[in-house]
């Protein structure tokens, strides 16, 4: 059952991902992009999690990519309120 779980996290990441390429790609906004990449980094996070076990020595190190992700969410909208402020 987790590793379903797991496996429908990550298909809706990648959905999710998706639909904000398609978002970008037809106003051109950066806010998309950045959401964008951030989803394809938390599905690429979760696949790696699901495979790997849970005694391993990497899987601390891989909350950096959550971390990396997280962060560029709030780089792309303090970039968003940026450029609206000018």
């Amino acid at each position: 059952m987790d590793d379903f779980l797991s496996g429908l996290v990550v298909a809706l990441c990648l959905v999710v991902t998706l639909v904000f390429l398609r978002f970008w790609r037809q106003s051109h906004d950066r806010l998309f992009g950045f959401f964008s990449g951030s989803f394809a980094l938390l599905a690429l996070n979760y696949l790696v999690l699901t495979f790997n076990p849970r005694d391993s020595e990497i899987r601390p190190y891989l909350y950096l990519v959550r971390l990396a992700a997280f962060l560029l969410i709030i780089f792309a909208i303090l970039d968003k309120n940026r450029k609206s402020a000018v």
